[in-house]
């Protein structure tokens, strides 16, 4: 019930300041056209309020955006590595090697379709070592440079 009357009340008061806006707007048109004056732009109190609290959301979005989601793409990344680690670890316990090039764990598989890719669409630097008994794996990260800091690897068999 309280909720109906503050509503009813924020709408008697949207009305009021519409309602103030276009008495002054009469005035103002009047006073151009006996004063041969051209148009002055008038916005609606409403509109400029709903311009600023606008202005506000898209502010409070890019600044919770870089405060919180900043690693977002290096997490993923992460989590990605240790699911192709997973992935890889089986492929060695049924075969015996790991396999010469990380395309070959998509197999027929449509959930395995981008898995060779990183966050940022690069692709994974995967290298078989010592004969398929150990490899590199690692994302170039978001510039797609191999060796710089940016990069991702897993928790395994590093360079």
């Amino acid at each position: 019930m309280a909720e109906l009357f503050a509503e009813l009340i924020g709408n008697i008061l949207c009305i009021i300041e519409d309602l103030k806006f276009w008495k002054k707007k009469k005035a103002r048109r009047k006073f151009e056209k006996e004063n041969n004056l051209p148009k002055k732009l008038m916005i609606n109190p409403i509109w400029k309020l709903a311009g600023i609290f606008l202005i506000f959301i898209i502010v409070a979005r890019l600044v919770i955006g870089y405060l919180f989601f900043a690693d977002y793409g290096a997490t993923k990344t992460a989590e990605k590595i240790a699911e192709i680690e997973l992935i890889l670890e089986k492929e060695k316990k049924e075969i015996g090697t790991y396999p010469t090039e990380l395309k070959n764990i998509i197999r027929n598989n449509p959930l395995r379709k981008n898995i060779t890719f990183d966050h940022w669409k690069n692709e994974y630097y995967y290298k078989q070592l010592e004969n398929g008994l150990s490899y590199v794996l690692i994302s170039k990260g978001k510039d797609g440079i191999l060796k710089t800091e940016d990069d991702i690897s897993g928790n395994k068999n590093l360079p």
